[in-house]
């Protein structure tokens, strides 16, 4: 057997259904003749953003990986590599590499030597004899730990050698414990607090560990607010839920931070970024995350457990039970100082999310939208800049990984590649992506790769021509040079590509629109709906 049959082979025996990538990388011909889908995209970032998502809506259960070529192709690929490594998602990355006598001349361009610093582990396939070891290790990695992108470069000159892949062996995911003694203490610390809080990450999500996050929560009575990243761990229509936190959030969320006496963010790394929730300082918190790395790493902690986040929360429930007994605690006081808290706030915004004024109110197409859909069925995600701060206040998750949220870096386009990764991995989900005229300059080639593949995702479009929130920052006398101001007819774009495109421009047509939107991707074409919105730069910051 051929190194090239041998990879293809392995790919099926871990259970790999596409092969996401850009040519010429000769994965993509191999595993086609092996049965395994190739899926071909207009630019590596968006591929490996669908393996991205792939990922994060199974997760890991399924494999997303993305393949490209040597030379410019790798060197294209490092922003959506980067994106996985900071938001720790598991992707199996494998370039082709120069031939072995050219790899190390410079400036030739080595992915297994260039992206160290940005995936968990990066390695050459060295020989053909090699692969299966290779190939081994990297999906150990991709099963076991903190998650992370792992690459196997394979050279170009070993594809027609002989490789006997016989005794390949699968490895199995690898589940971190705890320390006894940490979780015994913070047992005592939960059921001492007068007014504790959980902050839930997306290690809950990797973990699955929902049901003993609302477990938990529901035994102590204890508000739960989560990241961007562990959006939808909580169903945010619980009594206990505060929604979840980013640069834009709920009143909740900030008032019971702020008040609480005790912090416990489980499957999260507290990780410092302009897009996440801000800690209140002088507060005890309680850090449970997979990664040791991450504790104090950013604010001070109490204490630290490590852990998967689903070990640890089994543990934590056992150790609270000893300690008061398995009788919940009364939750209504708190889910009405949580109602109180919510609805003046809610009431605040209304005015903008029922707007009928034209050009659109984007928060009247977000909040129209999630009116319309089915949203225990719905996996959306949104893009960077206002599609993010407008829609994570106000969408309200009921089913766990039905929002896809990131934030520690913020590339313009990401939304796209995720929604269509996110249709691959659960067919049966209406998938949106919501994203701005910004973004879809970066990304909106794309949505032909959509239409071609047969990839049924709803696409929401705000477009209000301008980098919107640059008028916060762009002084008045600069107005005459509006450097900022954008154009385009996107709703014929995709119609010329083959999918279904309509502008909406009166607050009456948004929710027909979207209605039809969801009938076109019922039938299998992709919809983009081109909402003409008012540059709205109010954002729920406290």
């Amino acid at each position: 057997m051929k190194t090239g049959d041998a990879i293809a082979e392995i790919l099926k025996r871990e259970g790999v259904e596409w092969i996401i990538g850009y040519p010429v990388n000769h994965i993509l011909e191999y595993g086609a003749v092996a049965g395994l889908r190739p899926i071909i995209v207009r630019q590596e970032r968006i591929g490996l953003h669908m393996a991205d998502a792939i990922a994060r809506v199974t997760s890991g259960k399924k494999t997303g990986m993305f393949v490209m070529q040597h030379g410019p192709g790798t060197e294209n690929a490092y922003g959506g590599i980067a994106q996985a490594y900071s938001e720790s998602v598991p992707i199996l990355v494998m370039p082709m590499g120069y031939a072995q006598r050219m790899a190390w001349v410079e400036r030739n361009y080595m992915a297994s030597l260039c992206m160290r610093d940005i995936t968990k582990s990066a390695e050459p396939v060295t020989s053909a004899k090699e692969l299966p070891n290779v190939m081994r290790r990297a999906f150990q990695r991709l099963r076991s730990g903190r998650g992370g992108p792992v690459l196997v470069e394979v050279p170009n000159d070993l594809w027609t050698q002989d490789c006997d892949p016989k005794d390949y062996v699968s490895p199995k995911r690898v589940r971190t414990g705890t320390d006894p003694d940490a979780v015994r203490e913070a047992a005592k610390m939960l059921v001492a607090a007068k007014r504790p809080v959980i902050y839930a990450g997306t290690g809950v999500h990797w973990a699955e560990a929902w049901d003993e996050l609302k477990e938990l929560a529901e035994l102590l009575a204890v508000p739960v607010t989560t990241s961007l990243g562990g959006k939808s761990a909580f169903p945010e229509t619980h009594p206990l839920s505060l929604g979840s936190g980013g640069l834009a959030i709920p009143q909740t969320v900030r008032t019971f931070l702020d008040k609480s006496d005790l912090i416990l963010g489980i499957g999260c790394s507290f990780t410092e970024t302009n897009f996440g929730v801000k800690m209140p300082a002088g507060v005890s918190i309680i850090q449970a995350t997979l990664d040791p790395g991450d504790i104090n790493k950013d604010i001070p902690v109490a204490l630290g457990v490590a852990g998967d986040a689903k070990l640890v929360l089994a543990a934590l429930i056992g150790e609270v039970e000893k300690l008061r007994g398995r009788s919940k605690k009364d939750p209504t006081p708190v889910a009405k100082e949580i109602a109180d808290t919510h609805e003046p706030w809610l009431a605040k915004w209304m005015g903008k999310l029922t707007d009928d004024s034209a050009p659109l109110n984007p928060y009247r197409v977000i909040w129209d939208l999630h009116k319309t859909v089915d949203v225990a069925n719905t996996i959306i995600t949104h893009d960077a800049g206002s599609p993010r701060d407008q829609l994570s206040p106000f969408w309200r998750p009921i089913t766990p990984l039905s929002y896809i949220g990131w934030g520690k870096t913020t590339q313009l386009g990401y939304g796209l590649g995720l929604a269509m990764g996110a249709k691959l991995a659960k067919p049966d989900k209406l998938c949106i992506n919501v994203w701005g005229d910004a973004a879809i300059g970066f990304t909106g080639m794309d949505f032909e790769t959509a239409v071609r593949e047969r990839i049924p995702i709803l696409s929401i479009l705000l477009n209000n021509f301008s980098m919107a929130i640059e008028l916060k920052v762009m002084p008045v006398s600069t107005e005459r040079y509006r450097a900022t101001d954008i154009s385009g007819d996107y709703a014929a774009m995709a119609r010329a590509f083959g999918g279904y495109g309509e502008r909406v421009e009166r607050p009456a047509d948004i929710v027909p629109a979207i209605k039809r939107g969801i009938a076109a991707t019922e039938k299998g074409q992709p919809a983009l709906l081109e909402f003409i919105t008012a540059k709205e730069v109010s954002v729920s910051r406290l």
